[in-house]
């Protein structure tokens, strides 16, 4: 009888072992699952500027307004007949 209950004490170690240490453990299923929610977090920000770019795309494609604004914005360009006045605003600890 002293031989089966040491066999199922050693089994039941062995098992508590793998629950919480070994391959599989709790501790391992719950960083999987942290790990999970974060790359969902990630795929849902990398959709919406998926998203934005495809509209941006778009917008480029229909209408020359958009390419007017980057033009204006990112190029300095400004139309025909019109004046650009540039203000530039004195920097501090110089004297004029």
């Amino acid at each position: 009888m002293r031989i089966i209950i040491g066999i199922l004490i050693v089994i039941l170690i062995v098992l508590q072992y793998r629950l919480w240490v070994g391959e599989g453990s709790l501790a391992e299923v719950h960083g999987l699952k942290r790990e999970i929610e974060s790359q969902k977090a990630e795929l849902k920000q990398l959709k919406l500027r998926n998203q934005a770019l495809q509209a941006e795309v778009a917008d480029l494609k229909q209408g020359l307004e958009a390419i007017e604004e980057r033009a204006r914005s990112e190029l300095g360009m400004i139309r025909e007949g019109e004046v650009f006045y540039q203000v530039i605003e004195p920097q501090e600890g110089k004297s004029q």
